[in-house]
């Protein structure tokens, strides 16, 4: 079996394959992930997708099953880093949706992805993930398409945000599932338990839940301390 979501389950705060194994561990499992608006994908345009499962066997069935002419599949044996990715990139995505709405700039949602992507590889090393996942397509690519194209519903929900419309009325007018606002209070909770530094994500839970303003949550991040890149 290989699953499509991308997040963390609300209340335990576990991945898909936490999940498998404390319900069925001794299934065969994997995810499939990576950019990918499914309108493209049902029109055919190109798309890249990664399968990923320490069941190498899987990766291959899903390769045989999927590639084509159309959509390349990919694997890796790294589920902890592309789920990770998949989770993370739609919190970033609604932040990098906020910074839009305000007109901050290019300068701005070029620092949000860059410095999203910093927090993404943080959590995901301290998860058991490889870091070079993170510079791949469940990783970097998604994160890029999510934040930054006009169909993703994460960076819709950013957008209205900015606006001031109450997150109620943003999920009920937008009418498709966004992800990014089911899982960041998960993603942070996680984040929060192993002492790992998430303030992009920080501030998009705050503003979520009404804790403050988009504006206020800007104040914040830019009102941080200097500190190394790295």
């Amino acid at each position: 079996m290989l699953w499509l979501c991308k997040g963390f389950q609300q209340g335990t705060g576990r991945l898909g394959h936490e999940v498998a194994q404390a319900t069925c561990p001794q299934a065969r499992v994997g995810v499939l992930s990576g950019p990918s608006f499914a309108q493209e994908v049902a029109r055919g345009q190109p798309t890249a997708l990664v399968a990923a499962s320490t069941d190498v066997a899987l990766c291959e069935q899903a390769v045989a099953a999927l590639h084509s002419d159309t959509l390349r599949i990919y694997t890796s044996n790294d589920i902890v880093g592309v789920e990770v990715g998949g989770a993370v990139k739609n919190v970033l995505a609604i932040a990098t949706g906020i910074a839009d709405g305000m007109a901050l700039g290019l300068n701005a949602r070029a620092a949000l992805v860059t410095r999203g992507l910093a927090e993404m590889t943080r959590l995901g090393l301290a998860l058991g993930a490889r870091a070079e996942t993170f510079m791949g397509l469940s990783g970097l690519g998604d994160l890029v398409l999510t934040a930054t194209g006009d169909l993703s519903r994460n960076r819709r929900v950013g957008l209205l945000l900015a606006q001031g419309l109450p997150l109620a009325q943003i999920l009920r007018e937008l009418g498709h599932v966004a992800e990014g606002v089911h899982t960041a209070a998960m993603v942070l909770q996680r984040a929060q338990a192993l002492q790992v530094d998430m303030p992009i994500a920080r501030a998009v839970v705050a503003v979520l839940e009404g804790e403050c303003t988009a504006a206020q949550a800007l104040e914040q991040l830019m009102g941080r301390d200097a500190r190394p890149e790295t």
